[in-house]
């Protein structure tokens, strides 16, 4: 008896996505299937940066498959296929920036620029080209977290060259002043620095770029959501209740500008202790969860209150460069893919696909 393509299907709708909880169908990442005998080929496009799944996910898609009767062979391609998507109404896509992920927080002092610098290092330790812009004109951290000095170049006398670390782009205010002068500028000059560090460098054909917001909901949150053509906010919080109502306020925000949350963060959710092992909730817990819940989202993940993981981000090499096998680290992957397996479920962006209309008087 031959085999069937609608068995292969039906087999592979056993099969769930361990990033997106999808089946490999519904999730239309299976493709081009080929039938050739007992042999079968085919193709799992996965819609999000995979390097550290790939593999698993490849091996249970081939195990699945060769329980087929008759099924000899089976050569599965396992890839990644990031595509642009749709942002806010009316705000014009970067063509250098397939996706802009906002990461903020209600209050400071929630370890979000620390949880920013790490969701880009995550994204490009899963294969995913990367780009991090540092939109805290007042308090730029990111060249330290990155560990990136010097100035950026123009070769055009026009545009910045990104600068470079860690295998990720990154442009911030804090590589074109002296680290120790105050920024004291009043807000329509903060904006207008943030719209030229965004399109004034030359980002080279990012899947992703992170934007390190400041805390609240003020001139650049409002900027962002009305110029930058975000693809969804995560916000970053601790378990605290005063830490919960800033979040809260700051997902509204966004909910209100058409900006859609990916999901939320929460931040220094226990601390064990490094002499005798006790875990102990110093700020409280299951709050992110709490608010995940209140408002239909998802908890992307809870990190550790860890001194290591301030160490490392303040010496220039954060916790994903640092230990990349570590605990830490494998909470902040699985946050960069479940990020990114979000986003790919968004409506694509299909402006490319349109031609452009040109009226001209003959």
């Amino acid at each position: 008896m031959s085999i069937t393509n609608e068995q292969i299907l039906n087999a592979l709708r056993e099969l769930i996505d361990p990033v997106t909880d999808q089946n490999y169908v519904e999730g239309k990442a299976a493709k081009n299937i080929v039938i050739q005998g007992g042999k079968i080929a085919l193709e799992i496009a996965l819609g999000y940066p995979a390097k550290s799944v790939i593999e698993s996910i490849r091996k249970q898609v081939v195990d699945r498959l060769m329980k087929i009767d008759g099924v000899e062979h089976v050569a599965a391609n396992v890839y990644s296929r990031i595509v642009s998507h749709s942002a806010q109404r009316g705000v014009k896509l970067n063509p250098n920036i397939k996706n802009i992920i906002a990461v903020a927080s209600g209050k400071g002092g929630v370890g979000k620029s620390t949880t920013a610098a790490n969701l880009a290092l995550a994204l490009a330790a899963e294969g995913a080209v990367v780009g991090m812009l540092d939109a805290d004109i007042y308090g730029p951290s990111q060249p330290t977290m990155l560990g990136i000095t010097g100035r950026p170049q123009s070769k055009d006398g026009k545009t910045m060259e990104a600068m470079e670390g860690h295998g990720i782009q990154a442009m911030s205010v804090g590589f074109l002043i002296d680290p120790e002068t105050p920024m004291v500028w009043r807000g329509p000059m903060v904006t207008q620095a943030l719209e030229q560090l965004l399109n004034e460098t030359r980002w080279n054909n990012l899947d992703y770029l992170v934007i390190d917001l400041p805390p609240g909901t003020g001139d650049i949150q409002l900027t962002l959501a009305q110029k930058v053509p975000v693809t969804g906010a995560v916000i970053v919080t601790t378990p605290q209740d005063i830490a919960l109502l800033d979040a809260r306020k700051g997902l509204k925000m966004f909910e209100k500008v058409g900006v859609p949350i990916i999901g939320i963060v929460e931040n220094m959710a226990m601390h064990t202790c490094s002499n005798c092992g006790h875990t102990e909730h110093i700020f409280g817990e299951g709050g992110g969860r709490r608010m995940a819940s209140d408002y239909n989202v998802e908890l992307l993940g809870s990190l550790p209150l860890d001194t290591k993981i301030r160490v490392m981000a303040d010496s220039g090499k954060p916790t994903v460069v640092s230990e990349p096998d570590g605990p830490a680290s494998l909470i902040y992957k699985s946050i960069a893919r479940k990020c990114a397996a979000k986003i790919a479920k968004q409506s694509q962006d299909r402006s490319a696909i349109f031609p452009k209309i040109v009226i001209q008087n003959t």
